[in-house]
């Protein structure tokens, strides 16, 4: 990976208020000393994600996510480390460094990703004049017949490819190397010859929230065998899972408005459609199965997401496998119902932008959907099917957010069914309850911690968020047998020694991401709203808690010393190994009574 200099990288923190970077994402509110928001990263109703502005670092006390200002804008923009850092250093000012790099592959890499996208943008500027040459006749016709406006068709970087050959041809002229240009997913190779991926389409440039080209889709314009639709290939820039398209108008509309919801489509032209008739909130899925990232990447923008796939039943069996990835990411989903056989596009064409608009007005939640969804799979004029439907509606009506939601929709589906609303009220205190889908693993934090291990988290945590109790303190006395807090321990006695104060964002840089190590050190984290370090009675634990770690100690040695002196045939070896484990029980003694060692 490339290094960085450590200075550059702490000068940009320096320069970075990580609170406001945060508040730049979601709403923060100030309680004590820190910044408080419901966690960007699981689903909470109350909100306990917290920006330490002293420490310059966030904790979320139920998921566990933690980090510095780089790792919090890694996250919301999913975003590699030197990306991320790449951005920082625009918005703090800073020119970035040259960089050193540690391995051969990681050089290639980051080269291949230049390259890549300097021939996506070759390809759209290439594509863009092809449009505007006057030999694209038949995709000007379809822009017309369409009735996509012209500012639109230049914001949204339309254009053309002509044939199947220009393309390479054009892109071997700039320099780019066969395997570049092949892996780039603008040009496949067909029997030893380069072609157009997108060979005779309309043209629609794949665009990031970094205003970067990562790939295109494409329109044929007559009929074909060939996929109406299709996109290029995945690449090092492009992760179809990861994408939303319109993401890039989305985040500069974000910084002129408040964006109330997001309006989710299934493709391109919905999306033009919709935002040529004025519904600028609009980002398309490029497909129906809806993934976790791509949630993620619309809770940056809103917490109310509005589906509006194509009005048949394929659609809403779609809707189905996703919503529940929305709802999970902690997103207000709500479905538009549209007119049967219809798409986003059709209902502006047909009935305007005030017809959709009624759409909109018509959403309903994701579990009157469901309901909706279940009912026409069954007739139910027959007992059996009824039956059927009512078990199923039972469990979906579990699921409901409150008992007053549960309430409604058990009366609604006794006007449906004509069954009392006292059976179905039996029924559904009978049915065990789902268990609800986690956004993150990280939230299930069950802690099955020793009594050691609690202690010396306290001691490492009173230690680095300087506890007035720990001014005195000998950390060279202290034995942390926890490698990750005997490290955080160095570190601490370290800026002791140089009269230094502790940087908190600095810890991060110790320990790998997703790592052990790294989870360890979000227990420490889960102390730090600081409650837990004033009065008496976190002094007395303090200290009790050093007692413990110096009393295991003790018994881990004498333990292996019980152990050494049954191996011992030599008579005087065994009388001093003896004699230690005596000194060490007098030790303990000690401790034990209160006399420090």
């Amino acid at each position: 990976m490339a290094v960085l200099d450590q200075d550059f990288l702490r000068t940009l923190k320096d320069k970075l208020n990580i609170v406001d970077v945060a508040g730049s994402y979601f709403t923060l509110e100030k309680r004590g000393s820190n910044y408080w928001a419901c966690c960007p990263f699981h689903h909470e109703k109350t909100a306990s994600f917290s920006v330490s502005e002293s420490g310059q670092f966030y904790h979320c006390f139920g998921c566990g996510a933690s980090g510095d200002v780089i790792k919090l804008v890694s996250e919301m923009e999913s975003l590699d480390f030197m990306d991320t850092v790449k951005l920082l250093a625009e918005r703090a000012g800073l020119p970035m460094p040259q960089t050193n790099i540690d391995s051969g592959r990681t050089a290639e890499l980051k080269r291949r990703r230049d390259t890549i996208l300097k021939i996506l943008n070759d390809c759209a500027h290439f594509y863009l004049d092809n449009l505007n040459s006057g030999k694209a006749d038949a995709h000007i016709q379809y822009i017309l017949n369409r009735k996509i406006p012209s500012n639109v068709v230049r914001s949204f970087g339309l254009g053309a490819s002509l044939n199947f050959n220009d393309l390479p041809r054009f892109l071997l002229q700039k320099g780019y190397s066969k395997q570049d240009i092949i892996e780039s997913g603008t040009v496949n190779e067909v029997e030893g010859r380069l072609v157009d991926a997108q060979g005779s389409r309309l043209i629609f440039p794949i665009i990031n929230a970094l205003d970067e080209v990562i790939a295109f889709g494409g329109r044929v314009l007559k009929k074909t065998d060939f996929a109406k639709y299709k996109n290029t290939k995945e690449t090092v820039v492009f992760n179809k899972s990861k994408t939303l398209y319109n993401i890039n108008l989305l985040k500069k509309l974000k910084r002129s408005q408040t964006i109330k919801e997001v309006i989710m489509v299934e493709g391109y032209m919905d999306t033009i459609s919709l935002y040529s008739a004025g519904f600028r909130n609009v980002v398309a899925s490029m497909g129906t199965s809806l993934t976790q990232d791509q949630a993620r990447l619309i809770k940056r923008y809103t917490d109310t997401v509005l589906i509006s796939y194509d009005g048949d039943a394929a659609g809403q069996k779609a809707n189905l496998r996703g919503l529940d990835i929305l709802k999970g990411e902690g997103l207000n989903v709500k479905v538009v119902p549209l007119p049967e056989g219809l798409d986003p596009d059709d209902v502006i064409k047909q009935q305007g932008a005030e017809g959709y608009r009624r759409c909109l007005d018509a959403a309903m939640p994701l579990i009157d959907y469901k309901l909706l969804v279940l009912e026409r799979g069954f007739d139910l004029t027959k007992p059996e099917d009824k039956r059927r439907y009512v078990a199923e509606a039972i469990r979906i009506i579990k699921t409901a957010d409150s008992a007053a939601e549960q309430e409604d929709l058990l009366k609604k589906l006794r006007d449906k069914t004509g069954y009392t609303y006292e059976s179905l009220n039996r029924d559904l205190a009978a049915t065990p309850s789902q268990i609800e889908m986690k956004s993150d693993k990280r939230e299930e934090r069950a802690d099955n911690a020793t009594a050691s291990l609690k202690a010396s988290r306290f001691v490492i945590a009173s230690l680095l968020f300087s506890a007035d109790y720990t001014k005195d303190v000998d950390i060279k006395d202290i034995p942390f047998t926890n490698e990750i807090h005997a490290i955080l321990a160095k570190y601490i006695l370290s800026k002791r020694l140089m009269q230094e104060r502790i940087h908190l964002s600095e810890i991060f840089e110790f320990f790998e991401e997703n790592s052990p190590e790294y989870e360890e050190l979000t227990r420490i984290l889960d102390y730090s709203d600081g409650a837990g370090f004033t009065g008496d009675v976190a002094e007395k634990y303090f200290a009790d808690s050093i007692v413990k770690l110096k009393t295991d100690f003790i018994d881990g040695e004498i333990s292996e010393l019980s152990k050494k002196i049954t191996s011992l045939n030599d008579t005087e070896e065994r009388k001093a190994c003896a004699a230690r484990i005596t000194g060490l029980l007098k030790q303990k003694e000690k401790l034990k009574n209160g006399v420090q060692s």
